[in-house]
């Protein structure tokens, strides 16, 4: 029963994890957005499983660095709030891999969609 209870306690940190990063993250709420009106473009446009599996890898890859980037920026400022060259490289670096992420999924958005336009 105590395991259960551990299991149950770490999926609704998780959870809150998760509804505190969409509630305090205005990056996040835009990822969210671009998310939604991608899934009814899929839908509209019928794109096939395998499509679905990419974009779905690439939605989700950017939200999970989203946050993570955000509980960095998080821990960073709770050791200094001082000018800090080691915690702005941190900062910059957990930045960079959510905007490499997000360039990347705009790419295969752009693969998988395009040739959808340009047929209709």
């Amino acid at each position: 029963m105590k395991l259960l209870k551990k299991q149950i306690d770490s999926f609704t940190a998780a959870i809150n994890g998760i509804v505190e990063s969409i509630s305090q993250e205005f990056h996040l709420k835009i990822h969210l957005i671009a998310i939604i009106c991608v899934v009814f473009l899929g839908f509209y446009m019928s794109i096939s499983k395998t499509e679905w599996l990419f974009l779905i890898l690439t939605m989700s890859a950017v939200v999970c660095l989203e946050i993570v980037n955000s509980a960095i920026e998080r821990l960073c400022d709770k050791v200094t709030k001082e000018n800090d060259p080691l915690i702005k490289l941190a900062k910059d670096m957990a930045a960079g891999s959510v905007l490499i992420t997000a360039i990347s999924s705009v790419i295969i958005g752009c693969i998988i969609f395009i040739p959808k336009f340009i047929d209709l």
